[in-house]
């Protein structure tokens, strides 16, 4: 068994694989990488299946050796990426020999790489998934200095051969977002509506795996007060009271009050994952 010994982190470092969707009913969230592309394209570049458990790491500064010779890729985020100081760079496989160092730099573009290694992440099995819940505290403790991480066997296929200038780092300035209808917009003015639409805005400070506060207009409630708890999905834009609206994302409760006025496209939802906070984002109807 390879053996990953985790030498520094920076910012997050959490083991996650695609979710455990279907148990909203015990009140557990699906979680889950909240780039689930670029897990799957991390997995795939070291011929993992999509699904297999890797580290999601926040803005970088992961440095870790395995006891073996071993196959591994970043995705997601675009910036450095070092085995044992030479430069080998994201978005393709490399190989690391057993000791050598891999060293992840601070983020260039976008905000969290996705580190896949041949064989996934074996961590314990928790609710059918490997994935960190950053709310509900289930699933593997984030990952720091000292830890040990097992690898995974090694999965029948090879090690693909791919376009090394085949990547697709996170896009800078202003990222557009797919805006489906929410079941409670009449709930907000149709100035509002219109100004969630056509204004920009954006990710503030307060955004985490739960969800993204978003920073702007004020979006003027036509109802008052709260709902009876209804399901929450992933994108699902939150309304409070005072007029601020949130995105919700993969360790969201699986229930809420604000009315949900509008959702963001599923096929946005990687590339909201990379917005950093201060980055303005648009919305367009999906």
């Amino acid at each position: 068994m390879t053996l990953l010994r985790i030498e520094a982190t920076g910012g997050l470092v959490l083991v996650q694989d695609l979710g455990r969707p279907g148990r909203a009913h015990l009140g557990v969230a699906p979680s889950g990488a909240l780039d689930r592309g670029a897990l799957a394209l991390a997995n795939r570049l070291v011929g993992n299946p999509d699904g297999l458990a890797g580290l999601e790491v926040v803005l970088g500064g992961l440095r870790f050796a395995p006891d073996r010779d071993l196959w591994f890729a970043v995705t997601g985020a675009w910036g450095s990426v070092r085995v044992a100081g030479r430069e080998v760079g994201p978005y393709r496989a490399a190989r690391v020999h057993a000791g050598e160092a891999v060293e992840i730099g601070t983020a260039e573009r976008g905000l969290r790489y996705l580190v896949a290694v041949r064989g996934g992440i074996d961590e314990p099995v928790v609710l059918g998934s490997r994935s960190r819940d950053t709310l509900a505290g289930i699933g593997p403790e984030p990952v720091g200095p000292g830890r040990v991480l097992a690898v995974g066997r090694e999965p029948a296929a090879s090690v693909p051969l791919l376009d090394d200038d085949a990547a697709y780092p996170p896009p800078v300035g202003s990222v557009t977002l797919g805006l489906l209808p929410g079941p409670r917009a009449d709930w907000v003015t149709d100035a509002a509506l219109a100004a969630l639409h056509e204004s920009p805005w954006r990710v503030s400070a307060s955004a985490d795996r739960v969800g993204a506060r978003l920073e702007g207009r004020v979006l003027e409630r036509r109802v008052p007060g709260e709902l009876v708890s209804e399901p929450t999905v992933a994108g699902a834009i939150q309304v409070t009271g005072a007029g601020v609206p949130t995105v919700l994302l993969a360790d969201r409760p699986v229930t809420g009050g604000y009315p949900v006025v509008a959702i963001v496209d599923p096929g946005s939802l990687d590339l909201l994952a990379q917005v950093r906070p201060g980055q303005e984002i648009r919305f367009r109807h999906a």
